[in-house]
């Protein structure tokens, strides 16, 4: 079969061969989180929405929806009331502070739908309490609809909440602004990007109340130390920017320097414990008329990285040079499927795709489980997304899951089953038992590539 020309296969749509155009990247998607156990209504849901272009996350317990939540902040939430694990309620009193700072709708779906339930979800503040059965049409037009709200909500703010630094959306402003003024008047601006060190680590060890005190108490640090003229924007997650006009950067250096060594000296208090928190930084000096705003963020980020690779709280200043020492980040993606035909066609795809923030791409397969679990393939500290069809000789793709689960760290290994439309209850398994993820086979190749990239961004880089 390897010897077989790479015609068009009934697992892959619209897979037309690989080599000329390479995949660059996801657009932009409004992201989803389903948590409900009712496996074939959320494979319902997400079919229907992913035909919309929404991209859906989802969770068939409380716990793995806490854990979606809380890492990849999604853009709005549909929650079911009766959970396997615990029920919605309790979600909702949990998500529903830092959702509202977030500004994040939640709407309730559920079978239980008395009036007193009802009442007091929307007491908590959940925007819309939807009863099952639903109503497709209506339900699609009411997510457009809640999304539209979102957008306006998002144009009318310009201070993100939680931090009390300025949004993303200022953020564009302020760069457009000062990028302007410099080709205008040749005034000179730098930039700074800042990035907590080992974030993910406070959250998962204190938990996210914690992670919230830090990402405020380090915002108040940053902001009692700049002048009125600097702006100080939180750029997303843990990851900060400052701008500081009529500032070279050897000068802004001396600052970010000074705000360094004020918080890692902070200590703060959890579980009878104290920790410390530092950050790294980038900065680099716009100095060419013609500089554009994504070279100038660019070059602040290939600094941070060079911070970040150095060891951490470090302040890195670009340099032309900066990005040609610098070790690529590694992604490995693993394709264990015992179709000879969709092992080649999709490694072709994949080596051709250029993901962005992802400096290379390694590629391997194997033709089942016995070969893949015997193999060397893990390598402490790689990162990692395994392509797992779900039905195979031998060791069928829940066993290859239950024995990777079991015998290798969790962290930085995703999983992607790989399942046809029917397997509702392998679905139900895979999940169960530790899978990231699922696509339904037949599968579109750049919709594949495009999950792919985001779960990565997501999860491990």
């Amino acid at each position: 079969m390897d010897d077989e020309q790479d015609e068009a296969h009934p697992m892959l749509q619209g897979s037309s061969p690989p080599g000329t155009e390479p995949f660059h990247g996801i657009h932009h998607q409004h992201e989803i989180l389903i948590i409900d156990d009712d496996v074939e209504l959320v494979a319902f849901l997400r079919e229907s929405l992913e035909k919309q272009s929404y991209y859906v996350s989802i969770a068939l317990s409380a716990e793995r929806g806490l854990k979606i939540f809380y890492e990849s902040k999604p853009d709005l939430i549909l929650l079911d009331i009766l959970l396997p694990d615990q029920s919605g309620i309790d979600v909702l009193r949990q998500i529903i502070g830092k959702a509202k700072k977030e500004r994040i709708p939640i709407i309730i779906v559920s079978g239980e739908h008395s009036k007193d339930i009802q009442m007091y979800a929307y007491s908590l503040g959940v925007m819309d309490y939807l009863p099952k059965p639903l109503d497709i049409d209506l339900f699609l037009v009411l997510i457009k609809n809640r999304f539209e709200l979102k957008r306006e909500w998002q144009e009318s703010v310009i201070v993100d909440e939680l931090t009390g630094a300025f949004n993303r959306k200022y953020f564009n402003q302020t760069m457009k602004r000062l990028v302007s003024d410099f080709r205008r008047t040749g005034r000179i601006f730098s930039v700074a990007l800042m990035d907590l060190d080992h974030f993910k680590h406070v959250n998962d060890t204190y938990g996210h109340l914690v992670g919230d005190e830090v990402l405020q108490t380090f915002s108040e640090a940053v902001r009692r130390s700049i002048r009125v003229e600097d702006t100080f924007c939180r750029f997303g997650g843990e990851e900060f920017a400052l701008f500081m006009p009529n500032t070279d950067s050897a000068s802004a250096l001396l600052v970010v320097q000074r705000i360094q060594r004020e918080f890692a000296a902070r200590s703060f208090t959890a579980k009878k414990e104290q920790f410390h928190v530092t950050f790294s930084a980038g900065i680099t000096e716009v100095r060419e008329a013609l500089h554009e705003p994504d070279r100038l963020i660019g070059e602040a980020d290939q600094a941070l990285y060079a911070s970040k690779a150095e060891g951490r709280n470090r302040t890195t200043l670009y340099t032309k040079q900066l990005g040609t020492g610098q070790e690529e980040s590694l992604l490995n993606v693993i394709v264990v499927d015992d179709d000879a035909l969709i092992r080649r066609i999709v490694t072709q795809h994949f080596a051709v795709w250029e993901p962005a923030g992802i400096g290379h791409v390694k590629v391997s397969s194997y033709a089942g489980g016995p070969q893949f679990l015997k193999s060397d393939w893990y390598v402490q500290g790689g990162k990692y997304i395994i392509l797992l069809d779900g039905i195979m000789p031998e060791l069928d793709g829940l066993e290859v899951l239950e024995r990777i689960r079991s015998s290798y760290p969790e962290v930085n290994i995703l999983v992607i089953m790989l399942t046809g439309r029917n397997n509702q209850r392998d679905i139900i398994h895979a999940l169960q038992m530790g899978a990231d993820d699922y696509v339904v086979k037949p599968f579109h190749l750049p919709e594949l590539l495009s999950r792919i990239e985001r779960l990565a961004h997501r999860f491990l880089f």
